[in-house]
């Protein structure tokens, strides 16, 4: 099993920054592909950004050029920096991890921006 706890969530003005934090009880280099999703009241989840334990990531069109993700092999912690906020990136943020081929969640941590 892998428990998954993220950090950093907050309430923000619309073009401030935050970091999100995603630490894992596991070795990094055992799971296999990592990402943040997303969820905003009545909407269904949403994949954000994802990274892979080669390196190559994915965005949504919505954060590429304002979100940047990246693994830490040496503290075993996943990131997400998200710059130039906006109002409609206020959701609950998760961080997934795939562990010999099983989805494992965070309790997510909360991200609101002001207009």
């Amino acid at each position: 099993q892998v428990q998954l706890v993220e950090s950093g969530g907050g309430v923000v003005q619309a073009g401030g920054s935050l970091r999100l934090a995603c630490a894992t009880s596991r070795c990094m280099s055992a799971i296999t592909g990592m990402g943040w999703y997303r969820q905003a009241p009545g909407k269904q989840r949403e994949a954000v950004a994802t990274v892979v334990v080669g390196g190559a990531t994915y965005y949504v069109d919505a954060v590429k050029d304002r979100f940047h993700i990246w693994r830490d092999n040496t503290n075993d912690r996943m990131y997400l920096q998200m710059n130039s906020l906006k109002p409609e990136d206020s959701a609950v943020y998760y961080c997934k991890g795939v562990f010999w081929g099983r989805d494992y969640w965070g309790q997510g941590t909360q991200v609101t921006v002001s207009s």
